[in-house]
Parts: structure tokens; sequence; C-alpha cells
């Protein structure tokens, strides 16, 4: 394995783990060259998918694209990246439990719409807004409405709101 920083194919595997799902091993390495230590995932390779995008064209699946679109829907986001890598494995295992061939961006982009709801809101409005293409702020609000009521709901409740508690001296 190529290291990713020296470029030399010289390193050692320090830790093996299979993944929580068993669907890849999980390899901490070290360059035996540089020293740097770094993590690669080994799983099967499985019969090509592809996806059908918007435009009707069809391209090979790539898990990479799901997990940068996330990556961007957290930034600057309290959600770690092995959180993120655990739900690209479930979207990737739905997708290949549900289709042979061919799956459509729409149908990829409603998992991921699904799994930042649960996850966090201002990360799935980010990404909701470049997946949906909001043309005005009328379609903004309009996807904020439902997660706002919750927000509401939940203070109501009085789970998740900080200014219940009170300090006694």
């Amino acid at each position: 394995m190529q290291c990713l920083f020296c470029k030399v194919d010289n390193d050692k595997v320090i830790n093996s783990r299979t993944s929580v799902d068993g669907l890849s091993i999980k390899r901490r390495r070290e360059c035996l060259s540089c020293g740097r230590r770094y993590t690669t995932y080994e799983r099967i390779e499985e019969s090509p998918l592809r996806v059908v995008k918007k435009d009707g064209t069809r391209e090979a699946f790539d898990r990479r694209k799901i997990l940068s679109g996330l990556l961007k829907a957290c930034e600057k986001r309290p959600v770690s990246t092995d959180t993120l890598e655990n739900i690209v494995n479930e979207i990737e295992r739905e997708i290949y439990n549900q289709f042979d061939r061919e799956v459509t961006t729409n149908f990829i982009g409603s998992l991921v719409m699904q799994k930042l709801k649960i996850l966090d809101a201002v990360a799935y409005v980010r990404f909701a807004s470049v997946y949906r293409e909001f043309k005005d702020i009328s379609e903004f609000i309009d996807e904020l409405k439902p997660l706002m009521t919750g927000e509401k709901k939940k203070k109501k409740d009085g789970s998740n709101d900080s200014r219940s508690i009170s300090l006694q001296h």
C-alpha cells in the first residue's frame, strides 16, 4: 500500500479489525519510510452498480461521493468522521440490498437526507438546499417548518432545553 504522505510503497499493518457491519476490514498501517500512520479499509468487490443521474446519464456507484457530500454538510458541526463512515456504510448496504444493477440519485439523496435529519438538523438543511436545488427562500422555509415545529415541541416537553436548569447557592 502506498503511503498517503511520502508516496513510498513500504508499510506494515499495525492493527486489523472487522467493521461493525462485517462488510469491511479496517487496517491501521505504519509507513516504514516516514513513520506516519494511516487507516485503510478492505472490502469485498461486488458487482458494479450504476447510478442513474437526474439527466439520465449513468456512472459507476462511488461511496466516496456520498461521504464527500456528508462531509460538506457536516462541516464545522459536532459530527465525527467515524459517524459519517458508519452512515455511508448503512446507505451502501441498503442500496446493495435493494438494487442489483442501477439506483437513482433521487433514492441515494433521500437516504442521505433521512440519515442527516436524525443526525444533525443544520447538516440536513445544508444538504437539502443543494440536493433539492431550492429556487427561492419560500422553498427553503417550507423545508425548515417541520424541523422548527419539532424543536418547539422538544422545548415544551423540557427535553434538550438548557434554560430549564437552575443553579442554587
